[in-house]
């Protein structure tokens, strides 16, 4: 049985092209943390409204949501204000600690833990094109 497992993965390893991912543009060139890491707590915000993630950058909220905010991407020209953070609730339990953007419009901040007051440059993932 372990060498009919063996010689299938083999195959499909060999049939299956390699995965690529796909590039998408950056939000922002710099973001606003409490430290350089960007990993500390900035404020606790509450939903407002229900928000829908676009695409995988994102986060899915729904309203009266808690959502931990950890940075706070600085607004460029013809681009929304977006945060970063992830979801906090007993109802939603799915999707917590997952971490993802979603429009600062859509939360209010409740409590301000300490202050976003790091400059960082946001990175963009080195990925091999095909």
């Amino acid at each position: 049985m372990t060498q009919r497992v063996c010689l299938i993965v083999l195959c499909l390893g060999l049939m299956c092209p390699l995965v690529t991912g796909i590039f998408m543009d950056k939000l922002a060139s710099k973001k606003l943390c409490a430290d350089d890491d960007c990993v500390y707590t900035i404020s606790l915000a509450r939903a407002e409204e229900d928000y829908n993630a676009p695409d995988c950058r994102f986060i899915n909220i729904k309203k009266g949501q808690l959502v931990y905010v950890y940075s706070k991407l600085v607004k460029e020209k013809d681009s929304g204000e977006f945060w970063a953070g992830s979801v906090y609730g007993e109802q939603y339990e799915d999707h917590m600690g997952t971490v993802g953007y979603f429009p600062s419009s859509s939360v209010s901040e409740q409590h301000v833990y300490q202050e976003a007051n790091k400059t960082v440059p946001t990175t963009v993932r080195n990925l091999q094109k095909p």
